[in-house]
């Protein structure tokens, strides 16, 4: 065995079972994020059957966040989130790296009912667009209550000061960017530790952004955008083994739907 190896096996216990995720479709062979591809995002809702919410729904994520359609209001509240350490494992699915807390990592609070925060993954470039503009890189916070709602807390990123959650992630991300479907040890991490910045967000009900597209989705997605090095970047997309250039759905018509801007009375926008 090479040192390569020696120092892979050093850092992380591998297990080959299968992972759950919050109603996710795990096999990157079945779609493609290159547009040009047959099974490529404008085909999703015609691979399999119970994909159609892909091409037919009309509650669809992502869409672009615009000021001439948000609505400002406070009566929202703070996003209230109850988060502790827990144990965590890392795959690499192909279309994205995945980062699992074992058991939940405790729970954010919407309109009474508990989600409970399930795992983590990140887009390059960002999914959501912010009047028009697509930033560099967006991180997933996938929670689901009892009764299996999904509510997704979303991160955008551009190009500037490392940021230092994805720090402590390097180098497993690294270690993992040659392998797929290996699901690896991490230890104990803290989802506290993931820098929100900003108590402004914007909320929208949508979908899932891969296969199946299930909707009826709670989004929040924090009003401030933080920023990455080039260099953390580099590592997230060189882990994507899509033959698209990056695995960023298209934007989506927001149609009906209202999409509201929480900001709190006091002005005070620091967490």
């Amino acid at each position: 065995m090479d040192s390569k190896s020696l120092l892979f096996y050093a850092l992380f216990i591998i297990s080959c079972v299968p992972f759950v995720t919050s109603q996710e479709v795990d096999d990157e062979r079945e779609f493609s994020y290159d547009l040009n591809s047959p099974i490529g995002p404008n085909h999703w809702g015609e691979i399999h059957h119970n994909w159609s919410m892909c091409n037919h729904g009309d509650m669809q994520s992502p869409i672009d966040l615009t000021h001439k359609q948000d609505q400002t209001t406070s009566k929202l509240g703070g996003l209230d989130r109850d988060y502790k350490p827990a144990n965590t494992t890392l795959v690499n699915r192909g279309h994205d790296m995945m980062l699992s807390w074992i058991d939940g990592a405790g729970h954010i609070h919407i309109n009474g009912t508990e989600y409970q925060l399930n795992q983590a993954h990140w887009h390059t470039p960002t999914e959501h667009t912010i009047n028009g503009r697509r930033f560099n890189l967006e991180l997933h916070l996938v929670h689901q209550s009892i009764d299996e709602k999904v509510a997704v807390v979303g991160i955008l990123y551009k190009i500037g000061r490392p940021d230092s959650f994805l720090k402590m992630m390097e180098p497993y991300l690294k270690a993992l960017a040659d392998t797929r479907d290996v699901e690896a040890s991490v230890g104990m991490m803290d989802p506290r530790q993931i820098k929100f910045g900003s108590r402004k967000y914007y909320r929208y009900i949508g979908s899932l952004t891969t296969p199946p597209c299930d909707q009826n989705v709670i989004w929040t997605i924090v009003r401030k955008v933080r920023t990455v090095s080039r260099d953390q970047l580099r590592i997230i997309h060189e882990a994507i083994h899509d033959e698209a250039e990056g695995n960023a759905r298209p934007i989506q018509a927001l149609n009906n739907r209202w999409l509201k801007l929480y900001r709190p009375d006091d002005n005070n926008d620091t967490i």
